[in-house]
């Protein structure tokens, strides 16, 4: 699809003019409280639904100036990212939980994560396009690659490596506290506090590094997912970013189920699988091999399909879960008879 540099720059301006919107209205800077609120889940709700309409309308949109083609291509790379932006706030809770990020606070410190995410994953659209264009056979690598990762998923998730791992101890984050003295309590949303004449960093800088780092980690992954589905920027682009966009309402709005999708790193594994092998499929039709070239009306299918199927399940085996659990506690309080 050929766009024009005043598309990308309205598109790019856009989603700037609505974060920054967004972010003023969660702020309030009109109530009578001053600074940010506590989000709640109506709110979060709204918010997302918002988000959501505004991507299905933009695909809409490129699905009539660019063609039926284009528009499946997008909708299917948004449904992948949205998909593994779910996987983001398992990690992201996981993140806000360790460093004891305050609920008021939380919603400043995933719009910084989510902007990071982007320009990160822009960089990465703009290095694998070009990787893309010089050597065709990348997508041998980049199908291998996601066939792994879609294996890494299920294995770490029935080792419980993500519920195990300390965010406070990374890596860039010990770089920091052996450079700088660390203040024991947050300071509001600052970055830095001078305390008894010394300038310490706070806790929210270092919450905000370990986020960008679990950005750049994501990136690897998602970058070549989605180029397994189409490989025209603009549509990697902007199915990123409207995945993205909406992923700090989506937080709030899930945070109470996330014990309760316990399918999806089944789900996911299974996209990554498809995408990658997908890629291999169409590296082999690319160079003469008489092969199933899969169709991104397939694709599309597929994706839908898995995560409808992984949702409904996770949600009906909470609900048994949930059923059964009286019976077992039940069981646990009958007397034993030791006669």
């Amino acid at each position: 699809m050929d766009v024009p540099m005043w598309v990308w720059a309205a598109t790019i301006g856009g989603m700037i003019a609505i974060l920054v919107i967004d972010l003023a209205i969660v702020d309030h800077p009109w109530s009578k409280n001053k600074g940010p609120q506590e989000f709640g889940i109506k709110q979060a709700a709204w918010w997302a639904v918002f988000y959501i309409g505004i991507a299905i309308l933009f695909g809409l949109g490129v699905w009539y100036f660019g063609g039926g083609s284009a528009g499946a291509e997008y909708f299917a790379g948004f449904v992948t990212e949205k998909s593994l932006s779910i996987d983001n706030l398992f990690v992201f809770y996981l993140i806000l939980s360790s460093f004891a990020v305050p609920r008021k606070y939380q919603h400043e410190v995933l719009l910084v994560g989510i902007v990071i995410a982007i320009v990160m994953r822009g960089i990465f659209i703009a290095l694998g396009a070009q990787v893309i264009n010089a050597w065709s056979e990348v997508f041998y690598l980049f199908g291998a690659f996601l066939i792994y990762t879609g294996y890494k998923i299920v294995r770490d998730h029935m080792k419980g490596d993500e519920e195990e791992k300390d965010f406070t101890q990374t890596p860039v984050v010990r770089l920091v506290k052996r450079f700088w003295p660390v203040s024991s309590d947050y300071h509001g949303a600052k970055l830095t506090v001078k305390l008894d004449g010394k300038r310490h960093v706070t806790p929210m800088l270092l919450v905000i590094l370990a986020i960008g780092v679990i950005d750049l980690v994501f990136a690897v992954d998602s970058i070549p997912a989605i180029f397994g589905l189409t490989q025209d920027t603009y549509i990697v682009f902007t199915a990123n970013a409207f995945a993205l966009l909406g992923l700090r309402q989506l937080y709030f709005l899930l945070a109470g189920l996330m014990d309760r999708l316990a399918y999806i790193s089944w789900g996911l594994s299974a996209i990554m699988v498809f995408i990658g092998v997908k890629m291999i499929f169409h590296a082999l039709h690319e160079n003469g091999i008489h092969i199933v070239d899969i169709g991104i009306g397939t694709s599309l299918t597929v994706i839908l399909g898995i995560m409808t199927i992984t949702i409904v399940g996770s949600l009906v085996k909470s609900r048994i879960d949930e059923r059964n659990k009286p019976a077992v506690e039940e069981e646990k309080d009958v007397p034993v008879d030791r006669s």
